[in-house]
């Protein structure tokens, strides 16, 4: 069983709104959220979805499932203070619906929605293969490395360099005893389950996704991606390349 662990736990403080978090603000009609849920809806080899939400959120998100038929979501349970607490309740429901069938998690933000099908199909294949798969952003600029007081120590290969994004995925129970080792070590500090991970010597693997990948944190990606769905529409009503 392939599972979307979707967290959506967060109350979009850097992005400033004042009514509703981030993840419900909407472009062209639909929240942010819909736009990610429905790539794991359409992909044919997802075949649950899970979210961790903001508790007080959770009525509103099951009205937005039923009015968009996101079908696959199979449980919806309660965010966490931080993001690994989100993810973490996020895994235990989908060890829930998994049960005892050896199961992959994608895990991934709410509020990322700008990925594809094919980039979740790749992601499930590759940890079939070498047993994880980071969803990786290429560099474009050149990535330093600084200490305390600003002096560069390193000037790293642009080529060997990659952004760390999402979907992270793993195998289910796998990212699940990596987990419970955290909590079991009260660790609440890790700010992905990449770093997680590797933090406890799993050996991890990336593939790059699409450059637009971003994550909605403030108002100036709000308006980025309101700008690439416009030429998304675009080029699907003038036949634009």
């Amino acid at each position: 069983m392939n599972i979307g662990v979707i967290f959506a736990g967060g109350v979009g403080t850097r992005m400033r709104t004042k009514d509703k978090p981030k993840q419900f603000l909407e472009i062209c009609n639909k929240p942010i959220i819909i736009y990610t849920l429905e790539h794991f809806e359409k992909n044919p080899n997802i075949d649950a979805i899970v979210i961790a939400c903001v508790k007080d959120w959770i009525p509103y998100l099951e009205e937005l499932i039923y009015k968009f038929r996101i079908e696959k979501v199979k449980k919806i349970v309660q965010g966490g203070k931080t993001g690994q607490q989100s993810i973490y309740n996020g895994i235990c429901a989908a060890k829930e619906v998994a049960g005892d069938e050896k199961s992959i998690v994608l895990i991934h933000d709410g509020v990322r929605p700008l990925i594809n099908s094919d980039l979740l199909t790749k992601n499930i294949e590759c940890v079939k293969q070498y047993g994880s798969s980071i969803t990786a952003g290429i560099v474009k600029e050149t990535i330093v490395v600084i200490d305390d007081a600003g002096k560069i120590k390193e000037v790293p290969s642009r080529a060997n360099s990659r952004v760390a994004k999402a979907p992270q995925c793993f195998w289910l129970d796998e990212i699940l005893g990596i987990h419970n080792k955290a909590v079991s070590e009260n660790r609440f500090d890790f700010i992905d389950s990449c770093t997680m991970a590797q933090h406890y010597g799993k050996q991890l693997y990336m593939i790059d996704g699409p450059y637009e990948n971003i994550k909605v944190t403030t108002p100036d990606d709000f308006y980025t991606m309101r700008a690439i769905l416009q030429v998304k529409e675009d080029q699907q009503l003038y036949g634009l390349d």
